[in-house]
């Protein structure tokens, strides 16, 4: 950066999602590297599973009714989910798509406090979730 600290509790929703959706695909592609899915397109529809608006909805939910969330957390997750992006999701609803960029938030907010063992926990919990099919994922 340009030796200016982000002051990331003040920073906008979206960013945070921006950021949190770059951090959450680059773990769940690396998750399904190491468990040897390598073809390109495998490994594209693959993610898809993780990182759709539908999965991460559930996940928020899963997260919510398991009180897994700190205070804080949940207060970045309603910032997140009432934030107005100005764009009409494609395939889903746009509830679901607010509780998707509302998970892409929380995460982007670990990431950039560095808050990485909050942050890691977070990720494998929520691809641990993806994989056990919960909720007809």
């Amino acid at each position: 950066m340009n030796g200016n600290k982000l002051d990331v509790k003040q920073l906008n929703s979206l960013a945070l999602a921006y950021m949190g959706d770059a951090v959450f695909d680059l773990h769940v592609r690396h998750h399904l590297l190491m468990l040897g899915t390598v073809r390109p397109n495998q490994l594209h529809n693959k993610a898809k599973k993780y990182v759709s608006a539908k999965a991460q909805a559930q996940i928020v939910h899963h997260f919510k009714e398991t009180d897994f969330f700190t205070e804080e957390e949940l207060g970045v997750l309603r910032r997140g989910r009432n934030a107005k992006s100005g764009t009409v999701p494609k395939n889903t609803d746009v509830q679901t798509y607010r509780y998707s960029t509302a998970f892409e938030a929380v995460i982007g907010y670990h990431y950039l406090l560095e808050n990485q063992d909050r942050m890691h926990e977070m990720i494998t919990r929520a691809i641990s979730f993806v994989d056990e099919g919960v909720g007809g994922i």
